[in-house]
């Protein structure tokens, strides 16, 4: 289950993105939170597991008919295939009305999602290469 993050959740969304290397530094950590926070096009998720535990958070940004999914990570022991596109899922259902893209680090994962799930959230237009 995705759910918006909140001040309330704040040292379990530390938790989950200090597993990214990007996110070591506390000072760099506390400036992404905030960033999420300055804007409402942009939401932090924090995922539970199937034991109700936080296990995983996905960082998101609206920009037009796209939602740009800046950032996925999980808990170690929760680090599987299936968790990913559980999350991604559940955006894509939240969001019906917009198609998940990628960053730079992680368009491998979002195109790797389309392409397990035959493209059926996204419906794609024609002229779309899909690259």
């Amino acid at each position: 289950m995705l759910l918006k993050y909140r001040s309330d959740y704040q040292k379990i969304a530390m938790g989950l993105l200090s597993l990214l290397p990007t996110f070591k530094d506390w000072d760099r950590l506390q400036r992404e939170l905030t960033w999420y926070q300055s804007d409402d096009s942009r939401r932090l998720y924090l995922w539970k597991d199937d034991h109700d535990d936080f296990a995983g958070a996905v960082g998101t940004e609206i920009q037009g008919d796209y939602l740009i999914v800046r950032l996925v990570t999980l808990t170690p022991d929760q680090d599987l295939t299936e968790n990913t596109w559980q999350m991604l899922d559940q955006l894509a259902t939240a969001l019906p009305d917009k198609r998940l893209m990628g960053t730079l680090t992680t368009a491998k994962i979002i195109a790797k999602w389309e392409y397990q799930h035959g493209q059926s959230h996204t419906q794609r237009s024609t002229t779309d290469s899909g690259q």
